[in-house]
């Protein structure tokens, strides 16, 4: 089998650079695995790729599960819109005991006898933690204060102070309660931190809480069920076959409305020249193809002047 970018064989690629030069695009979801960091991750895909342009759109915890999207090449360009997309979280709150870390992996440093004495007083907690909440963020985390990353800090013994930021939580449901611990499903905005969800719980319910273990189902449409294990991408690798478990660029942007434009329109576009409008409101996004379905670009609408700006040119050649 031929890779799409160039007519060498897919095993010439296989755990190597292409040998025409040609830069893979697109993005891989990974299943990842307990104890692997994303950083693991990314550095395992592109030490089999070959390629310089990896990267990952959103980290997972070490001790998470679950959907990890790692971009490659041009695809690296949309992670910013990926990380954008809502969340969704498997979670396992176990109260009676905080961690410094709010998860299973920390020292314990509180215990308690005093756990929620039922279900109906765990969901009289849930309306303050949904919605746009303020939520402090855990001092073992990649934030950074002071210009280095606060875990850094923490673990030299700095008391850190972590400042409350703005966190959207659209669900938040009860899938099970077998004391001491709560089951959840979580659907989640840009940068909220379960751990930090299920400590606050925990105090919430004068008791103490953390985080046991923690799986992300899905990033906007991309779910884990149709997520690829590690091992298995590993797999492909060697058998070459591993361009078939990439999903195409634009994948990241369905949010917006497409177009479809001229060839001739198209070659403005990757000139960095704007095409007309006609109607489009300003700063509204649209995903841009050519005749023949490629992916082209993202546009952005200037009624004024009747155009639509190119905002991002994502070509993959």
């Amino acid at each position: 089998m031929q890779c799409r970018q160039c007519p060498y064989p897919q095993a010439s690629c296989r755990g190597t650079a292409c040998p025409n030069g040609a830069e893979v695009c697109g993005i891989l979801n990974v299943d990842k695995p307990e104890g692997w960091t994303s950083h693991d991750v990314v550095a395992r895909i592109r030490r089999l790729s070959g390629q310089r342009r990896v990267g990952h759109a959103g980290a997972l915890d070490p001790f998470a599960t679950g959907v990890l999207l790692v971009c490659l090449g041009q695809a690296t360009r949309v992670s910013e819109y990926l990380m954008e997309l809502p969340k969704r979280y498997h979670a396992i709150v176990r109260f009676g005991a905080a961690t410094d870390t709010y998860d299973a992996t920390g020292r314990v440093v509180e215990k308690t006898e005093r756990v929620p004495e039922d279900l109906a007083a765990i969901e009289a907690l849930l309306p303050q933690f949904t919605g746009r909440i303020l939520q402090t963020p855990p001092p073992y985390s990649a934030l950074k204060v002071a210009g280095q990353p606060a875990y850094r800090r923490t673990r030299r013994g700095e008391a850190v102070e972590m400042e409350p930021r703005p966190v959207q939580v659209y669900e938040l449901k009860v899938l099970s309660w077998v004391p001491p611990d709560l089951e959840l499903e979580v659907l989640c905005g840009k940068g909220t931190y379960i751990r930090s969800l299920a400590h606050d719980l925990g105090q919430a319910a004068g008791s103490a809480a953390h985080l046991a273990s923690l799986r992300r189902t899905a990033v906007g449409g991309f779910a884990v069920e149709e997520a690829t294990p590690l091992a298995e991408i590993e797999a492909a690798f060697e058998a070459g076959s591993w361009k078939e478990l990439l999903y195409p660029i634009d994948e990241a942007l369905l949010q917006y409305p497409a177009l479809i434009v001229s060839r001739e329109q198209v070659q403005r576009l990757l000139q960095g020249q704007p095409i007309s409008a006609d109607g489009l409101p300003d700063g509204a996004l649209h995903r841009v193809y050519g005749p023949d379905g490629e992916f082209v670009a993202l546009v952005e609408g200037d009624q004024t002047a009747g155009l639509w700006r190119p905002h991002k040119v994502l070509l993959c050649r």
